[in-house]
Parts: structure tokens; sequence; C-alpha cells
């Protein structure tokens, strides 16, 4: 028995229907297009993220750093491992209380951040969008991730 085209378009469960397939797919699509780009810098995606998060304040602390990119420590930790070992980044125990750690960049950590400021429009250009679409969707995803964690999302005892 041949299948109704509008109740299969209308199925719930149809996997073209699904938010999180999508994501999905264009998370792995989009972080290909990275790929790349940051490879001649000695970067992961990951890594490139923890970089941007230093570049726009330091020092911070790791429990910051993982804040910000919604990290926990068991992830976080190895990122800035290879980050210190491949000498972007210093980690060390805060003036004010030592019990935290701090995450500094190094000279070439800084240095890096010129050759960087070329990553977003390689990005845009091998994407293929408009400026306007990619805004429009950073700011979809935005409101859509501080719904997810306003609904628990990310936090403890939420799913990680």
């Amino acid at each position: 028995m041949p299948k109704d085209t509008a109740t299969e378009n209308e199925d719930p469960l149809a996997l073209e229907r699904q938010v999180c397939f999508a994501l999905a797919i264009a998370n792995r699509a989009v972080l290909s297009v990275y790929r790349p780009i940051l490879a001649p810098m000695g970067l992961t995606h990951p890594q490139y993220l923890v970089m941007l998060a230093l570049w726009g304040s330091t020092p911070m602390s790791v429990k910051a750093i993982g804040e910000a990119l919604q990290l926990d420590s068991a992830t976080l930790s190895p990122l800035l491992k290879r980050l210190e070992t491949s000498g972007l980044i210093v980690r060390g125990r805060s003036a004010d209380d030592e019990r935290r750690i701090d995450v500094d960049l190094t000279d070439a950590g800084r240095d890096l951040r010129t050759r960087a400021l070329d990553i977003p429009p390689a990005v845009v250009a091998r994407l293929g969008a408009s400026l306007d679409e990619l805004e429009e969707l950073h700011r979809v995803l935005t409101n859509i991730n501080a719904k997810a964690v306003a609904a628990g999302a990310l936090t403890p005892g939420g799913d990680r």
C-alpha cells in the first residue's frame, strides 16, 4: 500500500522534521568548514572557542571559561592542557584565591589573535551564506540555547 505523502509530511517523528537532526547535521557541516581554516594555526574547533574566550578577557579562571563555553571541567581540562603544551596559554594559581586556577595567554597566544582575525570572513566565504543569514541564525540559536538552559539543560543533573 503506497504511503500517503500528506500524512508522511505531518508525521511528528519524520527525521526531516526533527530540530535535533537539523542541528546535528548543521553542526557537523559547519565544523567541517572550520577544520581546514583552523588547522594551519594548530587549533581544533574546541581549542579555538577557548582562545576566543581568552582573547575577550584575560586572565580568566578555569571556572569562568567553563561557564562561558558551557563546558564541564572534565571536557575543559584536556583542552587547556593541550593549549598549554602548544605554548598558547599558561595556567597558575590565582593571587587572590589559591583555590582558583587562572588561565592567561602567552605572547604566542596573544599573537595568534591577529591571524585569527581572518577566520570569520573565511568561514562566511566558504559557507556562501550572507552575513544577514548568519546573524539571524546566531540570534535564533542563542535564543533557543537560553530557553534550553532555562529548562535545565547544561546544569548539574541536566544533560551535558
